[in-house]
């Protein structure tokens, strides 16, 4: 294991030049207002009401939003380790195809989790709203914490599905272009040749073909065949 010697070689490793990265710094944010919002509902978001034991969710006493904000904080918590993992390995990736799909993949994602998550703190803050006031006596902090984070979320995939976008325009594939390790063969455009190229400049000497084709005489041509005539009779 390489140990820098300096501040200046730690800064310049492959570690701290990775979580520099705006994806990177994105995807971290995300998985922390993830981690918060299932968090957050997971111990603090089921309440017994004064005159019962039965656990309630404190959102409106609908355990579907309780579940729903703990299932995508938790799927979206995953899915950021996940392409966090295949961030830092993404530069030994030599196949452009598969590059290419995970990129894409990259971005179908985000705008999912975009359209997820907005609908899970419209879900959230509607249920809040209409819930009885102080119904719980636990929970009101978790419950906003979730609502807040839920919010932010938002724009912090949007954020994602932009750089996703920007990376598959930046790396798109050359057409008339295939790379070997796809087994395809190399195909590129060939420019016009340019007027001072040596094929559109024939030499004009004594030597040449064509000068010694056209220094002949007019004169000679090919010869004719004879034609034969009729004589009438005498």
């Amino acid at each position: 294991m390489h140990i820098p010697e300096s501040l200046q070689d730690l800064a310049d490793s492959d570690a701290v030049q990775f979580l520099k990265r705006p994806k990177t710094i994105l995807r971290i944010f995300a998985g922390v207002f993830s981690l918060i919002v299932f968090s957050s509902l997971l111990t603090d978001g089921y309440q017994n009401k004064t005159g019962s034991s039965q656990l309630h969710c404190v959102f409106n006493s609908n355990n579907v939003a309780c579940s729903f904000a703990v299932g995508t904080g938790l799927l979206a918590f995953f899915s950021c380790l996940t392409f966090l993992a295949l961030d830092a390995h993404e530069s030994h990736i030599a196949s452009t195809r598969f590059k290419t799909a995970f990129q894409l993949l990259d971005l179908i994602l985000a705008v999912l989790w975009t359209g997820t998550w907005f609908v899970c703190f419209c879900f959230l803050a509607n249920q809040w709203q209409r819930s009885p006031p102080k119904e719980f006596l636990l929970g009101s902090s978790s419950t906003k914490a979730a609502i807040t984070f839920a919010f932010f979320s938002i724009f912090i995939w949007i954020f994602q599905a932009y750089l996703a976008l920007q990376d598959l325009r930046n790396d798109a594939p050359v057409p008339y272009k295939r790379s070997l390790d796809e087994g395809g063969v190399v195909l590129t455009t060939l420019s016009p040749p340019s007027a001072a190229s040596p094929i559109n400049m024939p030499s004009t000497g004594p030597n040449n073909v064509n000068y010694a084709s056209s220094a002949l005489s007019p004169y000679l041509t090919t010869p004719k065949a004879p034609r034969l005539v009729m004589m009438p009779d005498s």
